[in-house]
């Protein structure tokens, strides 16, 4: 009798299989099934979170939300409407640094981000990636570092593992799969240098938050 496609009760009694049709002992099963339950409480919070993220215009009050749920936020950092986070615990922000809205920051491994930072309107930022190698397409994860100074342009995408040295620019949509070095100015898909900034001597601030983003 099969009850689903991952349960069913043959000649040995209950059994169970994972989505690949592996069986599983009960034990295996259980932890399974508990892992499940969490991760549905998960997407609760998240979602949560999001509704609070897209429709909440003051930026005071969804600073305040942001940090409980663990988001590090430095002095004088804004974060605007619409930005989504997958595990917003491992997400650091540091001081006068400014993400546009509808931007997707992931929190799976550490995503670290300097200060002065401009992340323009929806820069998509992963750490967690599948393994397109891996015979079960399992999940590899590498942690994100974003320095101070940085301008990351419109609708960019930062991939996992990628390090992002002071100063550096990041032209609208690029794909950014390997290293950037300090000062350099790279576009395109996969991302490649183009130029370099010529003034270092970075003293600027991004200024205070607006009333109603």
């Amino acid at each position: 009798m099969i009850y689903s496609e991952n349960i069913s009760i043959g000649k040995n009694g209950l059994q169970f299989k994972d989505k690949h049709g592996n069986p599983l002992t009960l034990w295996v099963a259980l932890n399974k099934a508990v892992r499940r339950s969490f991760n549905w409480w998960f997407d609760l919070k998240l979602f949560k979170l999001h509704l609070i993220s897209l429709h909440v215009p003051f930026w005071s009050v969804r600073k305040r939300i942001f940090i409980l749920c663990g988001v590090k936020i430095g002095k004088g950092s804004t974060i605007h409407m619409g930005c989504k986070f997958f595990e917003p615990k491992n997400v650091t922000i540091g001081e006068d640094t400014i993400i546009g809205d509808s931007a997707f920051l992931d929190g799976r491994e550490a995503l670290i981000i300097g200060d002065h930072t401009d992340i323009a309107s929806e820069v998509m930022i992963y750490n967690s990636e599948h393994d397109i190698e891996s015979t079960e397409f399992e999940a590899k994860e590498e942690k994100v570092s974003i320095g101070s100074y940085v301008f990351i342009g419109p609708r960019a995408i930062i991939l996992p593992g990628v390090k992002i040295e002071d100063g550096a620019v990041v032209g609208a949509g690029a794909v950014v799969t390997k290293n950037v070095g300090k000062n350099e100015i790279v576009g395109g898909v996969p991302a490649k240098v183009i130029g370099i900034r010529k003034n270092a001597d970075f003293m600027y601030r991004l200024g205070r938050v607006r009333l109603f983003q």
